[in-house]
């Protein structure tokens, strides 16, 4: 089954370096195991990372175990769909890629919002 985006088209990889993803897939793809819905495709700022961390998930230390690296500003990464709606309440949401945000996202937060965020779109 194709997953498929935001925008109603088959969903696009999101990053491979870092990987991301709640399969490490490279790709915001989803199921019902994934309770933190990790399905928004973004490139995340420091404000964000700064924010996150003061909200318990520290995004930017590495984590040898989980083979993590940690995040820098200017990496794409699958966030949380709750996580990047309370950034969002919070003035820090970072920008989206909406080619690469699952339509689960939509659950959460509207396409209004999202395109209001977005990065101008990938290359295809």
């Amino acid at each position: 089954m194709i997953s498929l985006n935001v925008l109603g088209t088959p969903l696009v990889p999101c990053s491979y370096e870092p990987l991301t993803g709640y399969y490490r897939d490279g790709c915001c793809n989803t199921d019902a195991h994934d309770h933190g819905s990790h399905v928004v495709c973004a490139r995340v700022t420091q404000a964000f990372l700064d924010f996150s961390a003061a909200r318990g998930n520290d995004l930017m230390t590495p984590n040898p175990d989980l083979r993590f690296k940690g995040l820098r500003a200017g990496d794409r990464w699958c966030l949380c769909a709750m996580r990047w709606h309370e950034a969002l309440l919070a003035g820090v949401a970072p920008p989206v890629v909406l080619e690469c945000t699952h339509a689960k996202a939509l659950q959460f937060v509207s396409l209004d919002q999202l395109q209001a965020h977005a990065l101008t779109q990938t290359p295809s």
